[in-house]
């Protein structure tokens, strides 16, 4: 009776695999040849590792021998700024078809899929809030990403429809500790060192990793075959969110905004610079397209059929706070 999570080394399906095997789950974990495992040391030796990638159908075979259930984590995210929409689809949308596939094959008994509030794309103009019921819509507005998230919701249920028992769950911007210059943490780490010259005009919703982490093991446990759960925390404007991170890290917020059009020129030249020294860009243009925007989501339905609850964000803020 074996549990799989793909996606394991990374800063959602690290945080999961870590609460699995604490609570004695069984769990076996996907990774590429040379994964690090830094994000699960004090666990790595209690999780059986197996080397295999979403993109190859053939080496999820072993993968899935006598797993009963699945998180299916692994996604590519773009952070970077250089993903091609390409890319995406290799990983999210035809990664996430060879899993269906094998899970199917393998008679797995649950199957959990990772998603995002991106999938449901951008309503531009609208002051109406979000929820499992929005429908995707073709917009220029929508980004790679999102589109890949929404079509791998597609591959989901299209396995559905094959016979396979599963869930789809939606987390909005995941905040917590993970790995230094990834993720959320390269904004924690930039609003530390003073690093953000000023904040975009836009807003959007923030949730924490560990409540992330329980609505997908809630989800597993209660969640409705074919239904999708956003895990969405609060709805926040970025000056509150980048305000609440500088409150809790002792320093001062920057206090001038940013037009739409001037963080885009900022994001231009940072991922231009930062392709010439090879490093992560502290703004893409993607993230600057969507800082812009005010999108809001409401995550009555998981706190309704699954339990969940979900802290305020103040309380991420300060939890982060204190590793450093």
């Amino acid at each position: 009776m074996k549990t799989l999570v793909t996606g394991a080394t990374g800063f959602l399906g690290a945080t999961l695999t870590r609460r699995l095997v604490k609570e004695g789950v069984a769990v076996r974990a996907v990774k590429r040849e040379h994964s690090r495992l830094d994000l699960l040391a004090d666990v790595a030796n209690q999780v059986e590792w197996v080397i295999a990638d979403v993109s190859d159908r053939l080496s999820l075979d072993e993968a899935l021998r006598d797993v009963t259930r699945v998180y299916h984590c692994a996604a590519n995210i773009g952070f970077d700024g250089a993903t091609s929409r390409s890319q995406f689809i290799d990983v999210n949308v035809r990664g996430t078809a060879n899993m269906v596939d094998a899970a199917l094959d393998a008679d797995v008994t649950r199957f959990v899929q990772t998603s995002s509030i991106a999938a449901l794309g951008q309503r531009i103009g609208s002051i109406d809030c979000m929820d499992e019921s929005t429908e995707w819509r073709q917009s220029s507005y929508n980004s790679d990403y999102g589109e890949s998230k929404y079509r791998s919701e597609l591959e989901v249920q299209r396995g559905i429809a094959e016979g396979l028992d599963a869930v789809i769950v939606n987390p909005s911007v995941i905040m917590g500790v993970g790995r230094s210059g990834e993720n959320t943490m390269l904004l924690v780490e930039t609003v530390r060192k003073r690093g953000i010259p000023f904040i975009p005009v836009g807003g959007t919703n923030v949730v924490d990793i560990l409540d992330v982490v329980d609505g997908h093991i809630r989800a597993m446990e209660k969640g409705r075959k074919g239904e999708r759960y956003l895990l969405t925390g609060e709805n926040l404007s970025w000056s509150n969110i980048i305000s609440t991170l500088a409150d809790a890290l002792d320093v001062d917020p920057p206090k001038r905004f940013a037009s739409p059009a001037l963080m885009m020129s900022v994001a231009t030249l940072l991922e231009l610079g930062a392709r010439l020294i090879r490093k992560r860009p502290l703004l893409t243009r993607e993230a600057a397209r969507m800082s812009s925007r005010t999108s809001c989501y409401v995550n009555e339905k998981a706190i309704r059929e699954l339990g969940c609850s979900f802290r305020p964000f103040s309380e991420t803020a300060f939890r982060i706070a204190e590793e450093f």
